[in-house]
């Protein structure tokens, strides 16, 4: 049985908390136009303009097949900005964020639930995203079991154990925590044992091995799965499928240039897919180009999503 729910849930689960300070930056940053992103500085001091330019997926997968998966995009990249460009394999959001924070990462796809925190905290400009040939976009965070788990409804999961990828993670934790809460009234560690596996692979793997009874994944994840055998259809019965929410997006640290950051940007959307290892992976998604996109706009729900958590993008 499949669920499909609106904002309702959300909503009602809103006026239910108290109200939290908008949006903000941290105090580093400066965001003069009022776009919720980190102006680059006006300060040619300020400024940087590196030699290699360091990339980074977010680590919902093996590192190591994705390297591979984006190194035609990484060269074109190096011949449109004139850069040598680096994919650096990162193993956590929070690593990811601390890197782009210290300088370390220049160019980034941060995951849906950790872009917020990301532009708060590490100056991350997200500019594009991977969308269908229409124009289409976004994935649904699923609650998955296994055949003959026991587990044939949500409320079914009460009493026992349910695994999420990461607290920074929206289909893998903060989605699932705020619609359990708003429509089912379930709470973790009071309703049911929440354990968290790091990945969605891992969650994924979990539950088809049956270490997990249920778990909260992004069914793009699993569908890229599937699509390369990892796992099967056969594998899993999904009780809960939410509205669609936006994928990761991609962008830049703000101290960049603003030359490089044009030349970046340029190099995502001038990218040719046909034939691309991008298009072979992310095709099994749907998905089949970049289309521009703003954090103000797009990643509206999931701030409202990270309110009704309570979540404080907390900066050290």
């Amino acid at each position: 049985m499949k669920t499909f729910p609106t904002l309702t849930a959300i909503a009602a689960l809103l006026v239910a908390v108290p109200a939290h300070a908008e949006f903000a930056l941290d105090s580093r940053f400066t965001d003069a136009d009022g776009d919720l992103i980190a102006d680059i500085p006006s300060d040619p001091a300020e400024l940087i303009d590196p030699d290699t330019i360091i990339f980074a997926y977010t680590p919902v997968e093996d590192p190591a097949v994705y390297a591979e998966v984006w190194q035609g995009f990484l060269d074109h990249m190096a011949e449109v900005t004139g850069k040598n460009v680096q994919f650096f394999p990162v193993q956590s959001n929070a690593a990811q964020i601390e890197a782009m924070r210290a300088g370390r990462l220049h160019v980034a796809g941060f995951n849906t639930g950790s872009n917020p925190l990301a532009v708060a905290c590490a100056g991350f400009r997200p500019f594009a995203m991977m969308a269908a040939a229409d124009g289409s976009f976004g994935y649904e965070m699923e609650i998955i079991t296994y055949p003959d788990s026991g587990i044939d409804s949500v409320e079914a999961i009460r009493g026992s154990q349910m695994a999420f990828t990461s607290e920074t993670s929206n289909s893998g934790f903060k989605a699932p925590s705020a619609i359990l809460a708003a429509e089912f009234g379930m709470v973790a560690g009071t309703d049911f044992e929440p354990v968290f596996s790091g990945a969605h692979d891992n969650s994924i793997l979990g539950v088809a091995n049956k270490d997990y009874p249920a778990a909260a994944i992004a069914n793009s994840v699993m569908g890229r799965m599937i699509e390369r055998d990892v796992v099967s259809e056969d594998q899993f019965v999904t009780v809960y499928t939410s509205q669609t929410f936006p994928t990761t997006g991609y962008g830049t640290a703000y101290n960049l240039t603003p030359e490089l950051q044009d030349k970046i940007q340029e190099a995502f959307f001038s990218f040719e897919w046909e034939g691309s290892a991008l298009q072979a992976e992310f095709s099994n998604s749907g998905e089949s180009q970049f289309i521009p996109i703003t954090f103000q706009e797009d990643w509206s729900v999931i701030r409202t999503i990270d309110e009704a958590n309570g979540v404080v993008y907390a900066c050290n």
